[in-house]
């Protein structure tokens, strides 16, 4: 009952600060809206990035490694020309490592490139054009939504076949059913034999706009050793086989493989997914904190806000807080009152912040095609923050009117 009581008390009191002290009151409330704004709206945001990004980082493998030119972390002391002097991956040394490796499962050779397509009347340029071995597959996660993927026939013969993103199939073909059909590239004919499962936005690598070619066959119209392609090599490890020891045994066979010299150093780079997660993460940290720090000066402004209402509060109410006391309220009452007031306050105001980040956020979905959603967690805390603020701003002058002499209280105001 004294729960619901004070909650009754602190509501009318709001409710009061509202009517009466409008302009403080809003300035207060606008500081923690705003300060609750900042710091969830941050939150959410990276919480949806992340998830986006370890999503797609998840297709990578975590037992995948990526053989490359460049390391997916660079070392400050290692001179950047140096990597621009290392060879590209080859097809040979991907059919090396495939007889050499005994904890390789698969592996398989891309390339990538831009280029333009055409059928009929219609084209489309810069489509992000991926050259791939026949395991690509298997390695890579992908679910064919139209048709099929290319089979092993096709693969080592080099048919000109490809399989394209939904988006391509929708734009470039208008309508109907590309299955089937044949495009121009680079004044070559090409037959689609399979359409992506459409994906949406995401941060990483996304399969809509992408056509996606047979190696053997992309070799005849693209120089895929060439740098500006940047090929290289994805091994995946056998089951029950860890990713260092996988790395370790192809460090030996690449360096075997280019003949490297014992004491000389690696020309080749072996990346794995944990790199980009790592380096994420520190990312994310900066901008949490960031965010953190300006949420927090507007909540500051809205907590002095508050404790400055709740003064003025113990002052009007004096005479009130004295009669309280004489009929035998206790000091735990009256602080526990004017704590529950302050809180009250507080919460409006974060509230209202956590209402526009939801407004916010349905409107930024459809503007940008994105899957921003306001988390259980992040509400939680938004409130959690808002009653923090509550009780912190408002426990000293609780505090001064729990210590208020009963027959001092009341003759203030005689």
């Amino acid at each position: 009952m004294l729960i619901f009581r004070l909650l009754k008390e602190s509501l009318l009191f709001a409710y009061n600060s509202l009517v009466v002290n409008k302009l403080r009151t809003f300035l207060s409330l606008l500081g923690i809206t705003i300060g609750i704004f900042a710091i969830i709206s941050v939150f959410t945001i990276i919480d949806t990035l992340e998830d986006s990004i370890r999503t797609s980082i998840e297709s990578l493998g975590d037992n995948v490694v990526y053989i490359q030119r460049f390391p997916w972390e660079f070392s400050s002391d290692f001179p950047w020309w140096k990597y621009f002097q290392r060879p590209v991956p080859t097809l040979d040394e991907l059919e090396q490592i495939k007889q050499r490796s005994k904890k390789t499962e698969t592996a398989a050779y891309i390339a990538a490139t831009n280029s333009s397509i055409q059928y009929h009347s219609t084209s489309m340029g810069n489509i992000s054009t991926l050259c791939a071995s026949h395991e690509y597959d298997k390695i890579w996660l992908f679910d064919i939504q139209e048709g099929r993927y290319f089979s092993n026939l096709e693969s080592q013969s080099g048919r000109n076949v490809a399989v394209i993103g939904a988006d391509i199939a929708e734009n470039l073909f208008r309508g109907l059913d590309p299955i089937g059909r044949d495009f121009k590239m680079k004044g070559n004919k090409v037959r689609v034999v399979g359409v992506f499962k459409k994906e949406g936005n995401s941060i990483g690598q996304s399969l809509d706009k992408v056509v996606l070619l047979p190696v053997n066959y992309a070799r005849t119209i693209f120089d895929i050793r060439s740098r500006g392609m940047d090929p290289f090599i994805m091994v995946k490890a056998k089951e029950g086989i860890s990713i260092n020891e996988l790395m370790d045994e192809l460090t030996g066979i690449m360096r075997s493989i280019r003949r490297i010299k014992p004491i000389a150093e690696d020309n080749f780079a072996l990346n794995r997914a944990s790199l980009i997660i790592k380096q994420f993460e520190s990312v994310f940290g900066i901008i949490s904190f960031a965010g953190a720090i300006i949420g927090g000066f507007s909540i500051l402004v809205g907590a002095f806000g508050i404790a400055n209402i709740m003064f003025v509060s113990v002052r009007e109410r004096t005479s009130i807080i004295g009669i309280q006391k004489a009929l035998g309220a206790k000091n735990y009452f009256i602080l526990t009152q004017f704590l529950f007031e302050s809180v009250i306050l507080a919460l409006i105001g974060g509230i209202i912040g956590l209402l526009l980040i939801f407004i916010g956020l349905q409107i930024a979905n459809k503007q940008i095609d994105m899957d921003f959603a306001l988390s259980l967690h992040n509400i939680n805390l938004g409130l959690a923050i808002s009653v923090v603020i509550g009780v912190v701003a408002g426990f000293m002058p609780a505090w001064k009117a729990s210590k208020l002499n009963p027959v001092e209280a009341i003759q203030s105001t005689m």
